[in-house]
Formats: C-alpha cells, sequence, structure tokens
C-alpha cells in the first residue's frame, strides 16, 4: 500500500475523503504506519500528555477527527472520560478494538451534534491534533470551529495542532477562530510547549469560547 499524502483534491473537497476515493486502502496503511511507528518505540504521547496536563481527574474530553484513538487511547487510560469522533468508519473500528473503553463514534465534525447520540455534557476540552484542520473542506472549517465551540463546557478548552504548508495559513486559521465565536489564549510552536513565532513550521493553539 503506498501513501497518497500529496494528492491534490478539489479545492473545497474534505481531502481525506479526497485520499480514501483515489486510493481505498489509504485507510489501512494509515492504520499501518501508526502501529509500525509504535513497534519501533516512536514517541506518540506527546499531544496525550499536553491535554491530560490540562485537565482535571476524569475531565470529559472530546477527540475530534481522532482517526485510531491514538490520542484519545492515551487519554482514557489516564482515566479521562473519552468520545472520539472520526469521518473514517475503518479508523474508528480500529479505535474501537484499541480502546474499548472509550466512545468512538463516525461522523462528520462540520455536522457535529453529540446530544443526537445521547451524550448532552459538554467537555472540559477537546483536542484536535493531527493536521485534522487541514483535513477539512475549506468551506466547513469555520462551522467545525464553531460546532467544536458549542461542546464546549463553560470554561472549557478547544486545543488545535497542524502544520504549517498544508494550504492553510496560520493567519486565516485565526480568523477563523474569531468568525467561529472562540478565542485564542495560547500560541505554542509544539505540543512540548516551546515558543510560537513567526517563523514556527507548526501551530498548537489553545482556544476557548469568547464573550
Amino acid at each position: 500500500m503506498t501513501p497518497m499524502s500529496e494528492a491534490s483534491p478539489d479545492a473545497d473537497q474534505n481531502r481525506w475523503l479526497a485520499l480514501l476515493a483515489q486510493n481505498p486502502d489509504h485507510s489501512a496503511w494509515y492504520i499501518q504506519r501508526f502501529m509500525n511507528m509504535a513497534a519501533e518505540g516512536r514517541d506518540l504521547g506527546g499531544e496525550a500528555r499536553l491535554i491530560d496536563a490540562m485537565a482535571s481527574r476524569g475531565a470529559r474530553i472530546l477527540d475530534a477527527g481522532c482517526g485510531t484513538g491514538r490520542v484519545g487511547a492515551l487519554l482514557a487510560a489516564s482515566g479521562h472520560h473519552v468520545v472520539g469522533v472520526d469521518l473514517d468508519p475503518e479508523l474508528i473500528d480500529a479505535a474501537r478494538e484499541a480502546c474499548p473503553e472509550a466512545t468512538w463514534l463516525v461522523g462528520d465534525l462540520a455536522e457535529l451534534d453529540l446530544p443526537a447520540h445521547g451524550i448532552n455534557d459538554g467537555f472540559d476540552l477537546i483536542v484536535s491534533a493531527g493536521n485534522v484542520m487541514t483535513f477539512l473542506a475549506p468551506s466547513t472549517r469555520r462551522a467545525v470551529l464553531a460546532r467544536l465551540r458549542d461542546h464546549l463546557r463553560d470554561g472549557g478548552r478547544l486545543v488545535v495542532g497542524f502544520g504549517r504548508g498544508r494550504d492553510y495559513g496560520f493567519a486565516e486559521f485565526f480568523a477563523d477562530v474569531e468568525a467561529g465565536g472562540l478565542d485564542t489564549q495560547v500560541r505554542l510552536a509544539t505540543w512540548d510547549l516551546r515558543p510560537f513565532t513567526e517563523t514556527s513550521d507548526f501551530l498548537v493553539a489553545i482556544l476557548g469560547r469568547s464573550g
């Protein structure tokens, strides 16, 4: 199986769905890729360590664009109440197998409505790691941010991480954050808390509800 990370979807198509359309085996390749990295002893827990440090014990955490549950599973193992959502059923199946104690749902973040699934309580923290924001169809980015905002408890925080050079500029993201009813509280360049600068190649943004 060959990675399709260089594929160029239509301008307003979800990039992950475009990859699957070009290569139906892409999800299986992605799952195996992280299994291989885990077997090699690679550190795959940086995002989860940051989120865990921000959370009180037994916090409610939403893993938005959870993929195989790599982040959410570690948070569940730390005693948090985790819900993960991803639009790829194959990745959700992998997450359910790896971490049955969390709740994993197939769904589109642009249409996120967890109360419709009987999940009525908001979240203390929402994490969207793994460049999830850059895989969204551009026309849905603000809708996704607004939906995530609506699922936060009062005082809850949303943490988003993605890299430069993926057709979503940081300035554009911050404009979308404001339009989505969110404030930027902290800007970092890495998940291990290095400061963000104008030349940083990666952004970790900690956001809260505005108003």
